[in-house]
């Protein structure tokens, strides 16, 4: 597999190499020891998560706090979504800045996002599918979320109307999360990421 790094720090995109013949189709998906080489430390594996989407649908900007956060690697195995990063950390030099990846059941890339940035999506197709793999279980209370149609964010996302749920339809702007103090601050997410460091490899392989 290829990994390479997105523009904003902290994100990658990986593009798989797929073996086809008459038969049908394998690949490595996810690989501990390339992702760890690529991002400098392992990636603690602690919930799986599935998503199933009609078209239209967006669902985030979420983030979560740091620490501990959550970084993801996401794939999709159905259908097709256009994969949004944001920078949501405060004093990042790319701070407020978006990426967006094709994510699809073609290619079967993937991204991987560390600990402090946005994540969101946007349904191509209907039954979009999407997996990932999450370093942190799911905690209520440190979980965010900042409106992913926010004009000063400005993502271009592939919907006339685009679907939010309830929640995302309520979240704040991304002023509006910042002047309240729910954004994480790039510097202490560094030092978090650093922490999980090249030494995590020995107790995080057996999975």
């Amino acid at each position: 597999m290829k990994i390479r790094e997105l523009s904003i720090e902290g994100a990658w995109e990986i593009t798989p190499q797929q073996h086809g013949d008459p038969r049908g189709m394998f690949m490595e998906w996810y690989r501990f020891d390339k992702l760890a080489e690529a991002v400098g430390h392992p990636l603690r594996l602690a919930q799986a998560n599935l998503s199933v989407s009609a078209r239209g649908v967006v669902r985030g900007i979420h983030f979560a706090d740091v620490p501990p956060g959550q970084a993801k690697y996401v794939t999709c195995v159905r259908g097709a979504v256009l994969d949004v990063i944001v920078d949501l950390r405060v004093g990042s030099p790319t701070f407020g800045r978006w990426e967006g990846v094709r994510l699809d059941d073609t290619g079967r890339g993937a991204v991987y996002l560390s600990e402090g940035l946005g994540h969101g999506f946007c349904a191509l197709t209907d039954d979009a599918t999407l997996s990932y793999l999450c370093s942190a279980t799911y905690n209520p209370t440190g979980e965010h979320a900042v409106h992913p149609l926010d004009e000063e964010l400005g993502i271009e996302w592939p919907a006339e109307v685009p679907l939010l749920s309830a929640r995302d339809d309520a979240a704040p702007t991304l002023a509006q999360a910042r002047e309240s103090g729910l954004l994480p601050e790039y510097d202490a997410c560094r030092r978090f990421v650093a922490s999980l460091g090249p030494d995590g490899m020995s107790h995080s392989a057996g999975m």
